[in-house]
């Protein structure tokens, strides 16, 4: 009984590993310079108050919030858009790629 569970929970971590390892941090960022660089910046570092920085924000949020925009659970035209194009393997490689960039935040 003992080897089947270690089995199972093996299994399950490398699922999970797996996922993380999938990501193309180079491919998030070809399409980031293709599709989010003119308001988010090309590193999410947006240089216009009226776009969020998105740079360093964790990678399952920017994941999320994505996914939220193409499934109409996250209300803004523009974004609704410009996620409706993105393939679920483009969302993880520009999640990966923007949660590995330091975020330029004003301190207050």
């Amino acid at each position: 009984m003992k080897k089947y569970v270690v089995a199972a929970v093996s299994g399950v971590v490398f699922f999970f590993a797996g996922q993380s390892i999938a990501a193309d941090i180079e491919a998030g960022k070809r399409k980031a310079d293709e599709v989010c660089a003119s308001c988010h910046g090309p590193d999410g570092n947006s240089p216009v108050p009226n776009f969020p920085k998105i740079a360093g924000q964790p990678r399952t949020y920017i994941e999320k919030a994505l996914k939220d925009y193409k499934t109409g659970e996250r209300k803004d035209p523009i974004m609704a858009g410009m996620a409706a194009a993105l393939s679920e393997a483009d969302i993880e490689n520009l999640a990966f790629y923007y949660s590995s960039q330091s975020g330029l935040y004003v301190k207050r």
